[in-house]
């Protein structure tokens, strides 16, 4: 009895195994000419995640093909497009490592960049996507200064900039408001000294001047608004750190000097 129990096991096992043998998916090697076009095609028909795993497939299937070095970076491009950054990111720290002297680094090294930058969140929320994307942006402009890329890392640094202190004035106005005048200045001071040419400094030196003068330290706010009033004189926020720190409205309108002066006379005036 025991015996037959035993062979009605196994054989339902069998029959079990063999169920699972139907349905697996058999590997069917391809041409690597084959698989790289339908992937292009899954692209240009907007079927991206299709796209990556094709690509994908290329290098699975064809590894030592000068198609496979290709396929890494066009899996990677598949992925950003399809907004999955982070498998982008992966993908493209891949292709650099194992090809770092190939023709197309300079462009991985942007595509990477790209993939931290429309990460980018609005400042109420964590900049840690931020603070990513700046460090591959500048990445690119030092390895390859010249370069088309480099040009377009500039310019989305400087928005990257912004944003940081952005976040930075965020964090001072909310320690401003419940009356912690020492972690305010803090995030004030941080905009001037890391942020000189973004355009949070003239609200950062009227708060600086804010926080001094609560704190009736009117010697320190009188510099901060001097400072304000040397490189921005005919910005708003110099009227409201001038009535702040005189009593007064400002008059006639200064004469508006270079903006290079900033960091010199923040150093002098602190």
């Amino acid at each position: 009895m025991k015996i037959k129990r035993i062979s009605i096991t196994l054989a339902l096992l069998a029959g079990l195994s063999a169920c699972a043998g139907e349905t697996e998916e058999k590997y069917v090697e391809r041409p690597v000419h084959d698989i790289y076009n339908s992937a292009v095609n899954a692209i240009e028909k907007g079927d991206l995640q299709t796209a990556a795993t094709l690509f994908d497939e290329v290098e699975r299937q064809h590894p030592y093909s000068i198609w496979a070095t290709k396929a890494q970076l066009m899996a990677a491009y598949a992925y950003y497009q399809a907004s999955k950054y982070d498998e982008a990111i992966i993908a493209l720290d891949r292709f650099i490592q194992l090809h770092p002297g190939n023709r197309d680094v300079p462009y991985a090294y942007y595509l990477k960049a790209l993939s931290h930058y429309e990460q980018i969140s609005d400042v109420s929320r964590d900049q840690l996507a931020t603070r990513r994307a700046l460090r591959a942006l500048t990445e690119i402009v030092r390895r390859f200064p010249q370069s088309n890329y480099a040009r377009d890392a500039r310019l989305k640094i400087d928005l990257t900039q912004d944003h940081l202190a952005g976040k930075e004035m965020q964090v001072g106005r909310y320690y401003l408001r419940r009356n912690e005048m020492v972690a305010a200045i803090n995030r004030f001071r941080r905009v001037v000294d890391q942020f000189q040419t973004t355009s949070h400094v003239p609200e950062a030196l009227h708060r600086l001047a804010e926080a001094y003068a609560t704190l009736g330290m009117t010697e320190e706010a009188g510099k901060a608004a001097a400072v304000l009033g040397y490189n921005y004189p005919g910005n708003e926020w110099y009227a409201d750190s001038y009535t702040l720190v005189t009593g007064k409205t400002v008059g006639a309108v200064e004469k508006k000097k270079s903006r290079s002066f900033l960091a010199k006379a923040w150093d002098w005036v602190f």
